[in-house]
């Protein structure tokens, strides 16, 4: 057979099984239950449980039970988010607590569906571990907190100092190359838990502690006198903080990748929790495109097409979730930083919903 022919026979079969396959017509049914057929094990548990399993590490503002025993936080906000997504209803999540050394054997284990608990990206979790990190949903880096009457203003200044240190985590591997770098040496002390790192650094055997700046502030709510203590402006090491999944199921990765977007690009929008009511009325395609309202963009993988808007309406856009758990009204009383909009100097940042 010649070239020519051997091409049209090909494209004659190919048409032809085509044909006989009987594709999914574009409406909103032919999606979902061609999505349901092709999802992974992960998004199949999932929706088989009727909710989200998330792996959390307790910590102020990020993960804690109320008085009532309901968990409230950051981090809870958006394991609540993609139960809202999947089942628009925020209490269909079962959160799992970790110490930072439990946490990847848990979703290893398949204990739980992703861990939402300050979890930094790097390749050799990447790479080593085979787990795929989601967007950035937090910029954080490594620091120090210490006693006021140290008078160490500067990271630099603490050549010799006993640091308490998690297991666990990357922060030692940051400490010893910040040291090597600056000429300097620590002498690390790495603790189990957290709750051991503050009652060394209250009883005098650690001079310091360093941990993730997010994690510092969490941590001088722990001792009995914070104004005693202070966290020094340095930071040692990048930290991009993201939720971790699996590998093995591209859906469930793509569904928790845009509901991390959707509270990022709301606040784009400018609409949040008080206001995405009236934002339907609007006639912005692309903001009605972003609400569902417009089909075709956020209705894949058999999800509600207004799922953005019923995250919204439920734990507000990524302003809301920082104000309401990390800002300067709480306890933890952190400012934005890096965690501002892009437009504002900072570097949270969606792709398009179009």
């Amino acid at each position: 057979m010649t070239a020519p022919n051997a091409w049209l026979v090909y494209a004659l079969v190919a048409f032809g099984l085509a044909s006989c396959s009987g594709g999914a017509p574009s409406g909103s049914a032919g999606t979902s239950t061609g999505a349901r057929r092709g999802q992974g094990a992960t998004l199949s548990a999932v929706r088989a449980r009727g909710a989200v399993k998330c792996g959390i590490t307790q910590g102020a503002g990020f993960a804690t039970p109320d008085d009532s025993g309901r968990w409230r936080g950051f981090d809870v906000d958006f394991c609540r988010a993609l139960a809202v997504a999947l089942f628009n209803d925020s209490n269909k999540v079962q959160l799992v607590p970790y110490t930072q050394q439990q946490r990847f054997s848990g979703l290893q284990s398949g204990e739980v569906d992703l861990l939402v608990n300050g979890s930094s990206i790097t390749s050799s979790r990447a790479l080593e571990r085979n787990f795929h990190f989601g967007p950035v949903y937090f910029y954080d880096g490594q620091g120090f907190l210490m006693g006021k009457a140290s008078k160490v203003a500067r990271a630099a200044q603490l050549d010799g100092a006993t640091v308490c240190v998690q297991q666990g985590t990357t922060t030692e591997l940051n400490l010893t190359d910040f040291a090597r770098k600056n000429g300097i040496t620590f002498k690390p002390v790495v603790m189990e838990d957290l709750r051991a790192a503050v009652g060394a650094l209250a009883g005098g055997r650690c001079d310091a502690i360093s941990q993730d700046g997010a994690g510092l502030a969490t941590t001088r709510t722990m001792l009995r006198n914070p104004n005693d203590y202070v966290i020094l402006p340095d930071r040692i090491s990048k930290e991009p903080i993201a939720p971790v999944m699996r590998f093995g199921d591209d859906q469930w990765l793509e569904i928790v990748n845009w509901v991390f977007r959707a509270p990022i690009e709301a606040e784009e929008f400018g609409i949040g929790k008080a206001n995405v009511a009236t934002a339907v009325e609007s006639t912005d395609p692309s903001l009605r495109r972003f609400l569902g309202l417009e089909p075709g963009i956020t209705d894949g993988f058999g999800l509600n097409p207004k799922w953005t808007y019923n995250v919204i309406a439920t734990v507000g856009n990524y302003g809301d979730i920082f104000e309401r758990n990390l800002g300067p009204k709480t306890p933890l009383g952190m400012d934005r930083g890096l965690n501002k909009l892009w437009t504002e100097g900072g570097l949270m940042y969606s792709p398009p919903f179009r």
